[in-house]
């Protein structure tokens, strides 16, 4: 009875063995990515592009402060649109200002010290026109001699005094142009200095704080990589495509500006906090005016198509 049994499990065995290499030789058709983007061009160059607000640098601008300190106080948001001057931020400037109320107390001792000096000249110089054999050549001079040495400190302690003035306004940082602030990466109580704020995340020092000047449009920055650049086709004949990644297939048309002529390192487009490829990229920028109904962000990454006109065909750049 168990020889049976032994035979008849190892037939089930071998039933589902068979089973089992019949299933799996079976390859099951791959599923269609998601968000599929088709090249809109005969033959396209794709390059990975982040969206940009319309400026002749063709950059986000970047805020530091010139000073070192903690964030006492915070005058905007993303989102918020300033004029040229107009208050971002506030550093404590509270050992700054001892020391301009010490510039203060020297500028009065040394106000103080010109008048003593400037009165006694007088005096001397009274008793000399009286009697000339009253006062002393030499006395005479030493005291005209204190008195400009008093006028120099005075000199010098207003110098300091406006010095350490424009220092304390650095304290308070302000926008360098009008434009929207896009990004503002301090907060009440962290630490900024001239290097920007430290991020734990990226484990690097970001801008305390990002603004998009004022512009009409926005731009892409594609980022082409080094073994398609000959490829390229003619400045005169450059045609692109945007696509939203996660949008449908319709494409933003591009109008090309200019190409930043010097290949870069390239820096991968990715949630890591630091991640670089050993390649390089060369870096072409678009205008584009976004279509109704589709919102497109600065900061956002797309997908970018640049072909050529159809007379043009394909050459190097020139």
């Amino acid at each position: 009875m168990k020889h049976r049994l032994l035979f008849a499990v190892a037939l089930l065995g071998i039933v589902a063995g068979l089973i089992s290499a019949h299933l799996y030789r079976r390859r099951l058709p791959t599923q269609p990515p998601l968000g599929l983007i088709r090249d809109p061009y005969p033959i396209g160059l794709y390059a990975e592009g982040i969206v940009q607000s319309r400026q002749a640098s063709g950059d986000d601008l970047n805020v530091y402060p010139e000073v070192a300190g903690t964030v006492v106080h915070l005058y905007v948001h993303p989102g918020a649109r300033l004029r040229r001057g107009e208050p971002l931020l506030a550093i404590d400037a509270s050992v700054q200002r001892r020391v301009l109320a010490e510039d203060l107390a020297k500028v009065g001792a040394a106000r103080a010290a010109l008048t003593a000096q400037r009165d006694q000249l007088a005096i001397l110089r009274k008793q000399a026109a009286f009697d000339s054999r009253a006062v002393s050549h030499l006395a005479l001079v030493s005291a005209e001699d204190n008195w400009r040495i008093a006028r120099a400190n005075l000199q010098v302690a207003h110098e300091a005094q406006a010095a350490d003035e424009a220092l304390l306004r650095k304290y308070v940082l302000r926008a360098p142009l009008a434009g929207v602030v896009l990004r503002t990466g301090a907060t009440i109580g962290s630490y900024v200095s001239a290097q920007g704020i430290y991020d734990t995340y990226t484990q690097g020092y970001d801008p305390v704080v990002v603004m998009q000047p004022q512009s009409e449009g926005l731009q892409v920055k594609a980022y082409l990589d080094e073994i398609l650049v000959p490829r390229l086709p003619a400045r005169q004949a450059i045609v692109a495509r945007l696509f939203i990644r996660g949008g449908d297939e319709v494409g933003i048309p591009l109008q090309f500006v200019r190409i930043d002529p010097y290949v870069t390192p390239k820096i991968q487009l990715s949630d890591q906090r630091q991640e670089k490829v050993d390649t390089r990229v060369l870096p072409i920028i678009f205008r584009f005016t976004p279509p109704s109904g589709i919102a497109v962000y600065p900061g956002e990454l797309v997908d970018v198509y640049i072909g050529a006109t159809r007379r043009a065909g394909t050459s190097p750049i020139r």
